[in-house]
């Protein structure tokens, strides 16, 4: 097979196409042996486009293709002792062949002579490891990639050498959500029983911050781990909802496992800007029934799991990233997770809408809420393993009614400012507790006004 050349320079800006283009003839000039390899040759055979280019250079020495580069602009060692170089400005890593030993720290040694077949025998996956030679176009592709591409199999050109590397199980992990592709028996093996300890959590918070953004199905990544029975070790949280009951006619897609990884599905596919809050939050929405679930009148209940979710999601979340902040709106949205459906049951007031708004302000507002609802919702297809899709009426109300009371994407504007009470001696802390008092009775009342407001506090003060 030969691809055009042009398919492996889609991801090139066009303003340093030119120099790319001519800094790579220059290399064939010179007897280098050219080769895009990794992604980039993936995504090209799966008719996507996007991943970085990465260029390999067979046939030069260090010395001699840093020289080379040089003519193109400041030559940066990204990893000099790897074999790896850019050129400032250039976005493209331009590697050397190489060989690594075994452990957290491989030894490395750079092999200029190495055969493709043999460097690209080091790679993780079968459908990385495939290369395209500049100077023909040729696919080069020993271990069948193309072919595991086509099957949707995830398989690795070299079990031994998988095994070194760790992070090579979160990656299977993210790619079988990436890319809804599952791994061969061999596979499923090895990362059964491979050695994932020595890992920085930093690599791994990595790795589930791909499966949660770049997936359409990210449970697919949790339900295999959990297939390989190594789920409750790694995510207990998770693990523990496995069998938990619901009440069929409510939930008849199956226990709360199930319904959390249709919700995770159904969050992943909304048109929402922050794909990694929404996953994050589906996820951890009904960790709270592990503890609450209980028959109360011949029927399955659970009241006041969203509280009791609160805490296990706070530590499911830190296994998960280390972003202080996206830990913390994640359990703001369990807590109030079910305040959309019961709004509108209860035909609740105005007044119910601006004190959720007023809650969930300044970093969420009532519309994510609803997204996460909609999720919540969605995650109820009794035949198993696919969201629910479709309108929901309940949440359209929900969402009409919060956009008629001005509050769907932040609380309602403070009638009263801290310029307003100066003349009333207020300062320091006593001025904060005031403005509060005073946007608490704004939005309790139904008809309130910056005069009415302000008379309420006066009373309170005097």
């Amino acid at each position: 097979m030969f691809i055009e050349k042009s398919l492996l320079l889609t991801s090139i800006p066009p303003k340093v196409l030119p120099e790319i283009t001519a800094l790579v003839n220059l290399l064939l000039q010179n007897h280098g042996r050219v080769y895009a390899v990794g992604g980039v040759v993936r995504d090209i055979l799966m008719g996507c486009s996007g991943h970085d280019l990465d260029i390999e250079v067979h046939g030069l020495t260090a010395e001699a293709l840093e020289k080379l580069l040089a003519r193109f602009g400041t030559v940066h060692y990204d990893g000099k002792s790897f074999g790896v170089f850019r050129v400032h400005g250039l976005p493209v890593d331009w590697s050397l062949p190489r060989r690594d030993s075994s452990g957290r720290k491989p030894l490395v040694e750079v092999d200029p002579a190495m055969d493709i077949v043999q460097a690209l025998k080091r790679r993780d996956l079968t459908i990385n490891a495939m290369a395209i030679d500049f100077a023909t176009g040729e696919l080069i592709d020993p271990f069948g990639g193309y072919q595991d591409l086509q099957n949707k199999i995830l398989a690795t050109p070299d079990a031994a050498f998988f095994v070194q590397d760790p992070l090579r199980f979160y990656r299977v992990m993210q790619f079988i959500g990436r890319f809804e592709m599952r791994p061969n028996a061999e596979l499923d093996s090895l990362c059964a029983t491979m050695d994932i300890s020595a890992i920085s959590v930093e690599r791994i918070h990595a790795e589930f911050d791909k499966l949660f953004t770049l997936s359409k199905r990210p449970s697919l990544g949790i339900r295999w781990l959990n297939d390989i029975g190594r789920l409750a070790l790694l995510l207990p949280e998770v693990a523990a909802l496995i069998g938990v009951p619901q009440q069929p006619d409510w939930h008849p897609e199956g226990d709360v496992f199930e319904h959390s990884m249709q919700a995770m599905d159904a969050a992943a596919q909304r048109p929402f800007d922050d794909r990694r809050l929404l996953v994050c939050a589906a996820l951890c929405h009904d960790l709270g029934k592990v503890s609450t679930t209980k028959v109360i009148d011949g029927r399955w209940r659970s009241f006041g799991h969203e509280a009791a979710g609160v805490e296990p999601a706070k530590k499911l979340m830190k296994r998960l990233t280390g972003n202080k902040k996206l830990q913390e709106l994640v359990a703001t949205l369990v807590r109030h997770h079910m305040a959309p459906g019961q709004l509108v049951a209860q035909n609740a007031s105005a007044k119910a809408y601006k004190k959720l708004a007023y809650t969930l302000a300044p970093d969420l507002n009532l519309f994510i809420l609803s997204e996460l609802a909609y999720a919540d919702k969605s995650g109820r297809n009794p035949k198993k393993y696919y969201p629910l899709s479709g309108p929901l009426p309940a949440l359209d109300e929900f969402i009409a009614r919060a956009k008629e009371y001005g509050v769907l994407y932040g609380p309602e504007k403070a009638l009263v400012t801290g310029a307003d009470l100066m003349p009333l001696g207020l300062a320091g802390p006593a001025l904060g507790r005031a403005l509060e008092k005073a946007y608490r009775y704004q939005i309790e009342q139904k008809d309130a006004t910056r005069e009415t407001v302000l008379r309420y506090l006066e009373r309170m003060i005097n």
